[in-house]
């Protein structure tokens, strides 16, 4: 056999095998990953031995060949200290094992001092007095949550309120029945504020002792370890006998016969209490996790379920006017899904734009995020600019899609992606691990490829998550899609074959269009433009398209492996 030379032109890892062009010829030559010496990448220089076995020819004793020094030196980043380690393998791999172990879609299992972006969020949260956090799931509003929720000092105090699996049906009994809908909860919601604000209260040392003592009789300052139980409590007959009355005297306040006139009848109390005693220090009350339950509820509970976060913002406003002119900052933050926030309906809502964040995301926004946290599992001493910090965990070179386009390693995952924050983390992290498995210094073409399949399920489950509340048969529903088998069709096509669902009983909803409105909300389905083919439109874009019914409907291409569509 004798020792040839050449360039590694494909290489599929994961079914390990790949051609080399030998050279001085156009010809390829097959190599299987046991006749590898050494890991090799795309666009390696190899020596190796030419063989044979039943099938034919074969690239066997596959070496890497090493760049001469020079060209190592031509590689390298100029002008700065920090851009030489760039090119460092070393530097790379412990990237790549940081964002495999410390990247994860729930915010509150990272390290927010790390990883924590939104900080014009932040402050207008703490000083422009925006308190209604609205954005798409996975866009950032729990990591906002639980940054706010770490910025605790002496004289600023947090309380997270989560509701998650959470029983809304015990709230639905706690209604004011002197107020109509959608007003019947404000009670409720500004009981459970100030409640929580008079048990921040007994921990700030600013405020007089006797105060806090007596504050702290009835508000223990240990954390609510279920909210349903602490609010179960709160709304008893029995707690709260005693309540602070004007000039620190101790008024009696009890009346077993009448459960819910109990607790409503301390609201006013508890805001003169505040009014009277309270210092100058901050004091957030935090709602999330607001939606995590929202698929769980009755179909008949979503009137009481709108009716509750509707009140919810009202108190939040109704507070905010009571302590306006005051020393007093009761700072109640709300964080809903924008999807949820639109089923809500109501007179005033157009004057809550005034206080209101909407989170969206840009492909420049999220470069820049992605630069931030590459930079933070780096060992550079500065934040990367996003060509630096691809630079850092990708292997160069374009991606060729199976119709032939050439796309850099942004756009191919983009294109999977609903352009949210936790789509990237999610991709970027899983592609980490599978290069840290296959003890790779950097992330391989083949390997984003590999991974985009089962970012597919993952997009798939986002999707059947969000989407049950409102479409109980998504299952199905996506199923039709499938059966399609086809990414771009028209309204009719998709109408004939659900058509033949609902005659089987196989799904429930029978207003079609409705499902199409649905699907193109959460950008499962979206448009195809007329005559400029490769322009398509999907909601999450532009948050004010419509479908058009008149255009061709398209699949995300995210969705086109978990559906199998071609």
């Amino acid at each position: 056999m004798a020792t040839k030379t050449g360039i590694v032109r494909s290489f599929n890892i994961y079914r390990g095998y790949g051609f080399i062009q030998i050279e001085g010829q156009k010809s390829l030559l097959f190599f299987h990953k046991s006749g590898l010496v050494d890991q090799i990448e795309e666009n390696d220089k190899v020596s190796f031995d030419e063989s044979a076995n039943e099938r034919g020819p074969l690239a066997v004793n596959v070496r890497r060949i090493l760049n001469n020094p020079s060209e190592q030196q031509n590689k390298l980043p100029n002008n700065e200290s920090n851009r030489s380690k760039l090119a460092n393998n070393v530097a790379s791999i412990k990237t790549l094992k940081s964002i495999a172990e410390n990247w994860k879609l729930e915010a509150k299992l990272e390290t927010q001092k790390n990883y924590f972006y939104h900080l014009q969020e932040v402050n207008s949260i703490l000083n422009k007095n925006k308190y209604y956090i609205i954005g798409r799931k996975g866009s950032g509003k729990s990591s906002i949550s639980e940054y706010l929720l770490g910025q605790k000092s002496f004289d600023t105090f947090c309380e997270k309120l989560s509701f998650k699996n959470f029983p809304f049906n015990e709230l639905y009994r706690l209604d004011n029945q002197r107020y109509t809908p959608p007003n019947q909860y404000i009670t409720l919601w500004k009981y459970l504020i100030y409640s929580t604000v008079a048990k921040l209260m007994v921990g700030n040392e600013k405020i007089d002792i006797s105060v806090r003592n007596k504050l702290g009789e009835i508000y223990k300052a240990e954390s609510m370890r279920s909210l349903s139980r602490t609010i179960n409590h709160w709304t008893s007959a029995e707690f709260g006998a005693t309540i602070l009355g004007t000039g620190g005297t101790l008024k009696l306040s009890r009346d077993i016969r009448n459960q819910s006139a109990n607790w409503v009848e301390r609201v006013s109390d508890l805001e003169d209490i505040i009014l009277e005693h309270c210092d100058d220090s901050k004091y957030f009350i935090i709602f999330d996790e607001l939606d995590e339950d929202y698929r769980s509820i009755k179909s008949n509970e979503h009137e009481q379920y709108n009716y509750l976060l509707t009140s919810l913002f009202k108190a939040v406003q109704d507070i905010k006017g009571t302590f306006i002119s005051t020393k007093v900052n009761v700072c109640p933050v709300i964080f809903l899904r924008d999807d949820i926030y639109a089923l809500i309906k109501d007179a005033d809502k157009n004057k809550w734009r005034d206080f209101k964040i909407e989170i969206e995301w840009s492909e420049e926004k999220i470069k820049k995020l992605l630069a931030y946290r590459i930079s933070k599992d780096s060992d550079c001493d500065d934040n990367l600019c996003f060509h630096d910090a691809c630079n850092l965990i990708f292997a160069q070179g374009n991606i060729t899609t199976p119709t032939g386009i050439h796309l850099d390693t942004f756009d191919y995952i983009t294109r999977s992606t609903h352009l949210r924050p936790r789509d990237y983390i999610r991709y970027i992290q899983v592609c980490a691990e599978e290069t840290v498995k296959l003890n790779r210094g950097k992330i391989s073409n083949e390997t984003i490829k590999y991974v985009d399949r089962a970012f597919s399920n993952y997009l798939k489950d986002e999707i059947v998550d969000e989407l049950t509340p409102l479409l109980p048969d998504i299952e199905e529903i996506l199923q039709i899609i499938s059966n399609l088998r086809k990414w771009a069709f028209n309204a009719e096509e998709f109408k004939r074959e659900y058509v033949k669902y609902l005659k089987s009983k196989t799904v429930t909803e029978e207003n079609i269009d409705y499902v199409l409105d649905v699907l193109y909300k959460f950008s499962v389905l979206g448009n195809q433009h007329k005559t400029r083919q490769n322009t398509l439109y999907f909601k999450y874009m532009q948050t004010n398209m419509n479908l058009n019914r008149n255009e061709q409907l398209v699949v995300h291409r995210g969705l086109f492996k978990a559906l199998q569509i071609v």
